[in-house]
């Protein structure tokens, strides 16, 4: 077994086709298969189908990518820490980032990297926590975003800021508008608007809504949104109201802004954290990339009093 092997069965299993991974690799059609043949043959397994098309990789062949993912990017660690050490900060940093932080932090750590003039790429790659954690673990990406704690022993948090979440309510909810403040027996559930289950935002709104206390009513619609911003225009389209991070606020209108209220003695927030593989190695580059995050983050949600109050995910 050697490292251009495991390159070899991770372009198949990047283009599910051995002609392109081939012309990916820089080598002949002939030459992968045969390098991935002596493979399969020394390990006594099959990695790939190759009765089906586009090629599918076995079970066991999942599980050996995922590894061949992890060594590869491992080795890659390995020089760019001795470039580090040099003094040398340069290459690609694989981001991923979830859709309930991505519109609010994204363009302002945008710019502060570009500010900085580090020579480092961010590939940026906005998916869900899931997915996220899937691709940590098997080295498509390097580091993410996301809120925490994770409670997931292979991951490491590097908490950054603390960010409270606001009611948004519609103007039709009389008698909620009225109020400067809400509290938690005014978050009915009936009339609360969600993102869709995947988002672990939606678990850490319904556990500050106490949702075991709610009865249920009928209602005209049910709709779980894709984002944020769908879910503030739906409240200001319509009645109901919903939750969101304190982060959202900057981008609201100012008549938008007149529909926020915060939450009376709940002081709910979220951790956010740069989160990495627990095998991760390169730390100049996780401190570069904390200290953009926290140049694009208002001073204030870098309290650390403010962990005491966050929600479960």
């Amino acid at each position: 077994m050697n490292l251009q092997q495991l390159e070899y069965i991770i372009a198949v299993d990047n283009y599910r086709h051995f002609a392109k991974a081939a012309e990916s690799s820089f080598v002949t059609q002939p030459t992968l298969s045969m390098m991935i043949h002596k493979l399969e043959d020394e390990l006594g397994v099959k990695i790939f189908d190759r009765r089906q098309l586009p090629a599918q990789p076995t079970a066991i062949g999942t599980q050996i990518i995922n590894q061949a993912r992890v060594i590869i990017s491992q080795v890659k660690q390995i020089k760019e820490i001795i470039q580090e050490e040099k003094g040398v900060m340069q290459g690609v940093f694989k981001l991923g980032i979830i859709p309930t932080i991505a519109p609010y932090l994204l363009p302002k750590l945008m710019q502060a990297h570009d500010r900085n003039g580090h020579d480092i790429v961010l590939a940026i790659e906005e998916t869900t926590t899931a997915q996220i954690i899937g691709k940590l673990l098997n080295g498509t990406l390097d580091g993410a975003i996301l809120a925490t704690p994770l409670k997931n022993e292979k991951i490491t948090e590097r908490p950054v800021y603390y960010e409270r979440f606001f009611a948004y309510v519609s103007p039709c909810e009389t008698a909620l508008y009225a109020k400067k403040e809400l509290e938690e027996e005014d978050l009915n559930i009936n009339r609360l608007w969600l993102l869709e289950e995947v988002h672990c935002f939606r678990g850490q709104i319904l556990r500050i809504c106490n949702t075991r206390k709610r009865k249920s009513s009928h209602s005209l619609f049910s709709y779980e949104a894709g984002s944020i911003g769908t879910l503030i225009n739906i409240v200001d389209n319509n009645s109901g109201l919903t939750i969101i991070p304190e982060m959202a606020i900057e981008e609201l209108t100012e008549k938008q802004k007149r529909n926020v209220r915060p939450l009376k003695g709940i002081s709910p927030v979220r951790e956010i954290s740069l989160v990495t593989r627990r095998e991760f190695l390169r730390e100049r580059m996780l401190d570069v990339m904390i200290s953009e995050i926290k140049q694009s983050v208002p001073q204030h949600l870098m309290n650390p009093e403010l962990k005491k109050f966050v929600v479960d995910i």
